[in-house]
Formats: structure tokens, sequence, C-alpha cells
């Protein structure tokens, strides 16, 4: 059985937001995810629903063509298919449990890559 808590897997990287895993397998994928003030993961679209539980901090995860402000005991569903992607506000680390079933595929995390190498949130051009 996974046990963890955000204080031991707590980590934080300048250039872009860090995840720690907690647990995977074919039908889902567990992390925490830790984000400085202004990371994000850029908008991308994959074929997994998506549980966003907040733990700290506070944000903005876009659903679609939909924002929504985020903060600690807020619990969030994004539908597989959905476009969404997930924001830091400045001026606040935030932190969150992530859940996904199933888990992403490499290439349906192409546009989060090619976001963070652009630093574009959203890498389609529509920020």
């Amino acid at each position: 059985m996974p046990v963890t808590d955000f204080d031991a897997e707590r980590a934080y990287a300048d250039e872009r937001f860090s995840t720690s895993p907690v647990f995977e397998s074919d039908r889902v994928k567990v992390i925490c995810g830790y984000f400085e003030p202004g990371q994000f993961i850029p908008v991308h679209a994959p074929a997994s629903d998506l549980v966003v539980d907040v733990q700290s901090g506070t944000g903005t995860v876009r659903e679609g063509g939909t924002e929504r402000s985020i903060e600690p005991g807020d619990v969030v569903v994004v539908a597989a298919g959905t476009e969404r992607g997930i924001k830091a506000d400045d001026g606040t680390w935030l932190e969150l449990l992530l859940v996904t079933a199933p888990p992403p595929t490499d290439e349906e995390h192409g546009p989060v890559r090619e976001g963070l190498k652009r630093g574009e949130f959203d890498p389609r051009g529509e920020d």
C-alpha cells in the first residue's frame, strides 16, 4: 500500500513544475505536484479523467474554455478528452494531488513538453 505525505515528497524546481509519483498502474496514476509561483502544466487534452485536489496555495485550472480559481480544499474533476491546464498564481506555491485514469500516454503529453519548452501555458497560442 503506497503511503506518503506532501512534506516528505516536497520538491520544487526553478525551471518548471515538479512531481513526485505516489502510485501508477495501467488504470491510474497518482502524483504530488509542486508549482512555484507562475509555473504551469500547459493546456493539453489527453484521453484520461483528471482529479485535482488542492493541498495548499492558489491557482487556476482551465477546463475547455473555462478557467476556475482554485484554493486549498477544492477538488476539481476534468473529463477525458477535455482540454486542461493548471497554473499557480503569482506569489504563491501551489501543491496538488493529481489523479489521472488511465495514465496519459507519452504522445498525449507532447503539448505539455512543447508548452514548457516555449514557456507557454497554452501552446496552441490561445493564452
